[in-house]
């Protein structure tokens, strides 16, 4: 019987030392504003991989997965798929490790994110009108030039890379009781429930997912890999419209919850975050929190966390949360 586990804890423990002389620990933080607005005595804790390099944890899924490969995998350079934060985690990782990079985007991509990925000297391809299309092409070059492919979540190592985060969380906040974490790929969610079947298995991990774009939370309520999923959402970092095959099975099995929120919710959410902790959250980061606020009750008096996984929002679609 296949595992549904695609990492083990021992491959996080490997990842965070080949991160440790990159990266720092980021931080985790009370805000009791955020307290009064939650209500029901819960405790929040704000995870803020924001200020990590290039604004997103996905920095942390780039490092790992490109200090994991040898010589000569670097010496033929990497590439993959993007809209835009996995992206700027590969480059800033090709950049810092010298390894030539190159990022494959859809044609009409958040146009920040592009100039943010060529800022890191990445050579940036845009292909096809959306993701998958992107995807595709991306292989085909990744085969033709020979270089090493890197997807976005059906990597271990990037897995692996996204749950030294977890891992740094429970050594902030050891007593946690559950946390919230905003459902793109799976990538932070398969890498909490490694860390906490590890070292908290009592933690629970709840994801949350917009109803804007529901392919995950569908594809777990059924109990199927569901693709080809309709996603409308402005919160670009869980515009997805599939379930993965890496971290499904994870998913499916481990999490304690699955929460959708509407756009309203989470726009109300990441207006929330900006007045409660002065930091400058992207449409994904504001997904913990409106789970959390969703189901509050659920949890009274205990100890939450959220993350804000990133702060890499356009100033025009700022413009547009803030004005609704």
């Amino acid at each position: 019987m296949t595992s549904p586990w695609p990492i083990s804890f021992d491959d996080v423990l490997a990842a965070r030392e080949r991160l440790s002389p990159y990266l720092s620990p980021s931080p985790l933080r009370r805000y009791p504003l955020l307290d009064e607005l939650v209500g029901h005595g819960i405790h929040v804790y704000v995870k803020h991989e924001n200020h990590l390099p290039v604004q997103t944890f996905k920095v942390r899924n780039g490092l790992s997965a490109v200090t994991a490969l040898g010589d000569a995998e670097r010496a033929r350079g990497i590439i993959g798929a993007s809209t835009g934060n996995h992206g700027q985690g590969m480059a800033y990782a090709g950049q810092l490790l010298g390894v030539p990079t190159t990022i494959v985007v859809p044609v009409g991509n958040n146009p920040d994110k592009n100039a943010a990925i060529r800022s890191l000297g990445a050579e940036l391809i845009e292909h096809g009108a959306v993701y998958e299309q992107a995807a595709a092409r991306c292989a085909e070059l990744a085969a033709s030039r020979g270089m090493t492919l890197i997807h976005g979540v059906n990597d271990r190592q990037v897995i692996a890379g996204a749950a030294t985060m977890t891992l740094e969380i429970l050594e902030q906040a050891p007593d946690l009781d559950v946390l919230f974490i905003a459902l793109g790929g799976g990538s932070q969610a398969v890498g909490a429930l490694t860390v906490a079947r590890a070292l908290r298995p009592q933690m629970k991990v709840v994801a949350v997912q917009s109803e804007a774009a529901p392919a995950q939370y569908e594809s777990w309520k059924r109990g199927e890999i569901l693709r080809g999923i309709p996603s409308t959402t402005f919160a670009e970092g869980i515009a997805t419209g599939q379930a993965f095959d890496a971290t499904f099975s994870t998913l499916k099995a481990g999490l304690a919850d699955f929460v959708l929120v509407s756009e309203a919710q989470l726009a109300d959410s990441l207006r929330e975050l900006i007045r409660t902790t002065h930091n400058l959250p992207e449409g994904a980061a504001a997904g913990g929190l409106a789970g959390l606020r969703k189901v509050a009750a659920e949890y009274a008096g205990q100890r939450a966390g959220i993350v804000m996984c990133g702060g890499n929002i356009g100033v025009e679609a700022l413009a547009r949360v803030l004005a609704s």
